[in-house]
């Protein structure tokens, strides 16, 4: 088959066995219903919890500062004209009101990822040597814990709710880690595509959701109110996950037989022991430093677009506040839409067109990071069309959802046995923009003109084109020599 081109004698055996001989010994267990998909939904809505837990003060912070240091709640002196907006509802507000200066507001906003990069690699680690059910359950519960004493550290000072957006970042940043480990026990490999991109997609709808929501809450009652609902919410799906959710497949009381046989016999010759981490070999692999430059600079304009987002939809295109979380939330729509398509294509190529790995992987990253980098820069030359300016930020945010199919999950395919450890690395390095990127996009838009939006949109773009560049050159879809179980010849 052409689309096989040219692999190694070394890839061919490292290349997941999952067709030929191995699909004559053992079927393909049914979807419906299944252990597998049903970890998929339960990933999903803890994904969604952890995102909608990260992003809800964003909006809630509107609603609690004190208004006669502030704009109006539904006005602001944009560059373009503004929309009108229905009043807000008169209601008794109890909630306490604050006089944070920006200076404050930016590292109360900004603390969650001084604690969230301190758990990756330690998460990934855990999770590889004790499990990752515990670990995935217990950080989400921390970071829920403390989401509902928001109110009380707040009300107690700014101090005092950095140090509860640091324990939750803490606790949040454990999730993906183990998440991965967890899916190294669980995909088959050429379902990987559709399991994670299900899984991870909660994490687009827990933005999708929790922005327009929060203002929601806002506007009809008061910010304290955004943290209680998503607390809530958070609690029921630990509940759910503590009973439902097993490690692997082998200590699952109700997974079916046959699809307990076909998980273990496909990841058979993929999966080696923990008890001996190579990190020499981890810490020198090129592929690893392709999927970390690739991460870092998509999460560059993801973060950014994240936390300023709902800025220039204000101060630039004359949005109010409950208008800027419906619209806020569009391109997080498409990016979780195109998420789960793309999981369902990459899978379909690389399973019955037979294109290998590393092209499936490559192709969607480049098509994930420089289509967004295009739209995105289009963006800052429509200037008051806010129709258009929408439309080409959704379409920059949905086709980024591409990625989850790309660099995103090539974790798995070049070292699953240390895939959590290798997304706590990974991971650690793409928070990097979460803490500076924000920063340097506000001190660049003073002034909040579009000339000054378009050069934000201009450095995002470069970073974006050079991610996928190194990707493109360096990135590999097969098993890595140093991460092959121990009774192959490759082995440590």
């Amino acid at each position: 088959m052409d689309q096989y081109g040219t692999d190694t004698e070394e890839e061919e055996q490292e290349r997941p066995l999952l067709h030929g001989q191995q699909d004559k010994q053992v079927d393909r267990a049914p979807v419906c219903c299944s252990s597998r998909y049903g970890l998929a939904l339960l990933s999903c809505y803890g994904f969604f919890v952890a995102y909608a837990l990260r992003v809800n003060l964003s909006v809630a912070m509107v609603d609690m500062l004190n208004s006669t240091h502030h704009a109006s709640d539904n006005q602001s002196d944009s560059v373009c004209p503004a929309h009108a907006s229905p009043a807000r509802p008169k209601h008794n507000h109890t909630a306490s009101l604050y006089d944070w200066d920006s200076e404050t507001q930016g590292w109360i906003l900004g603390s969650f990822f001084y604690g969230y990069i301190l758990t990756q690699v330690l998460g990934g680690y855990l999770a590889s040597r004790f499990g990752a059910k515990w670990l995935m359950g217990l950080g989400i519960l921390c970071t829920v814990v403390f989401t509902l004493l928001t109110p009380v550290a707040a009300d107690l000072g700014a101090g005092y709710l950095i140090a509860v957006r640091v324990l939750e970042g803490i606790g949040e940043g454990v999730t993906f880690p183990a998440m991965y480990a967890m899916w190294a026990a669980w995909a088959p490999p050429m379902e990987r595509s559709r399991l994670l991109t299900i899984s991870y997609t909660g994490a687009q709808l827990g933005t999708v959701i929790a922005l327009p929501l929060s203002g929601e809450i806002c506007f009809y009652l008061d910010w304290t109110y955004v943290f209680y609902v998503f607390g809530a919410v958070g609690l029921v799906w630990f509940v759910l996950w503590s009973f439902l959710v097993f490690n692997n497949p082998g200590t699952h009381p109700r997974i079916s037989e046959r699809e307990r046989v076909y998980i273990s016999h496909s990841l058979k010759k993929e999966l080696s022991s923990v008890d001996h981490i190579p990190w020499g070999s981890i810490l020198s692999s090129r592929p690893l430093w392709a999927i970390v430059v690739a991460h870092f600079s998509y999460n560059w304009t993801f973060y950014t677009l994240l936390t300023l987002l709902p800025t220039y939809m204000n101060k630039i295109l004359g949005f109010s506040i409950q208008q800027n979380g419906m619209l806020s939330a569009l391109p997080y729509i498409g990016c979780a839409t195109v998420a789960v398509l793309g999981g369902q294509v990459a899978d379909y190529l690389r399973e019955t067109c037979h294109y290998r790995t590393v092209v499936v992987r490559k192709a969607f990253s480049i098509i994930g990071m420089i289509g967004p980098a295009v739209f995105l820069v289009a963006a800052g030359y429509t200037g008051c069309n806010y129709i258009l300016a929408v439309t080409f930020l959704t379409i920059s945010s949905s086709l980024g959802g591409l990625s989850a199919s790309g660099f995103n999950i090539n974790h798995l395919d070049i070292a699953p046995s240390y895939a959590g450890i290798l997304l706590g690395i990974t991971n650690t390095f793409a928070t990097i923009p979460g803490m500076i990127g924000p920063v340097i996009a506000r001190s660049l838009t003073t002034n909040n003109t579009i000339a000054e939006w378009q050069t934000v949109f201009y450095i995002s773009a470069g970073i974006n084109l050079f991610g996928a560049t190194f990707y493109t050159l360096l990135g590999q879809g097969t098993v890595q020599p140093w991460a092959v179980p121990r009774s192959f010849p490759h082995g440590d």
